[in-house]
């Protein structure tokens, strides 16, 4: 990794940062030469057609997969070049993640879930109010099963939030939920990631939600075509 990305008042740092797969005697390129200064503290949304390579630079930043070459730097800490051990590390205490599937326990309760994170990174005295944060204190003892779709996403946000992450990283948060009650779960991530000054990297098909953002960033074809202001709007207050 070079030195040159050192600066942690940036959240993401990429540097033709490239990522490609073989597929028999054909080598795909998901990403093709990315170069990204993500400052810290906004909501960044990234959108554009399935196989752009949204997916892979939320996995990559999030020390999910490795780029094939290229440098790429989170918060400056520079996560090319990390082994196992590291990159572990940096996933269990560094970033809060949040997927479409709410991959919760099915045999844990709603607290219990959140304290199986939290008991890692020596934060379960904030599991109570996490859940409160996310408006859920009356669904502590209830498993999964006993929980709407919402209120199970809602669950996996306090989930990521109790880690205190230095970054948060959302892929298709609601992709699973109607647009309403999808509206309601991303008002309870915009909201709570706003109090905390939070950094969140957050991917959809659906550009109508981009105007939450405070930037937006278009990809096509692996490759970063337009990075722009958001407009910052509350989800509360965005129609379909």
């Amino acid at each position: 990794m070079q030195a040159e990305i050192q600066d942690k008042s940036e959240a993401l740092v990429a540097k033709d940062l490239w990522k490609q797969y073989p597929m028999g005697d054909v080598t795909v390129d998901a990403l093709r030469g990315v170069n990204l200064r993500l400052p810290a503290g906004r909501f960044v949304i990234l959108v554009g057609p399935s196989g752009s390579g949204k997916t892979t630079l939320l996995n990559l930043a999030g020390g999910l997969d490795t780029p094939s070459r290229g440098n790429l730097a989170v918060f400056g800490r520079a996560l090319s070049g990390m082994n196992e051990e590291q990159l572990t590390a940096y996933r269990r205490e560094k970033v809060g993640f949040v997927f479409q599937m709410f991959n919760l326990v099915p045999t844990l309760t709603a607290l219990e879930n959140i304290r199986l994170v939290a008991q890692l990174v020596g934060t379960d005295d904030l599991a109570p109010q996490t859940l409160a944060d996310v408006g859920l204190a009356d669904r502590a003892d209830n498993l999964p099963s006993q929980l709407s779709g919402g209120e199970q996403q809602r669950v996996a946000i306090a989930r990521a939030l109790v880690k205190q992450p230095d970054i948060l990283l959302a892929d298709e948060p609601t992709g699973a939920l109607d647009f309403e009650t999808g509206r309601q779960v991303l008002s309870v991530l915009w909201q709570q990631t706003r109090s905390r000054g939070m950094t969140v990297i957050m991917v959809t098909h659906n550009v109508v939600l981009a105007r939450m953002a405070d930037l937006v960033i278009r990809l096509r074809s692996g490759e970063v075509i337009g990075m722009e202001p958001g407009e910052a709007v509350p989800p509360s207050e965005i129609a379909p």
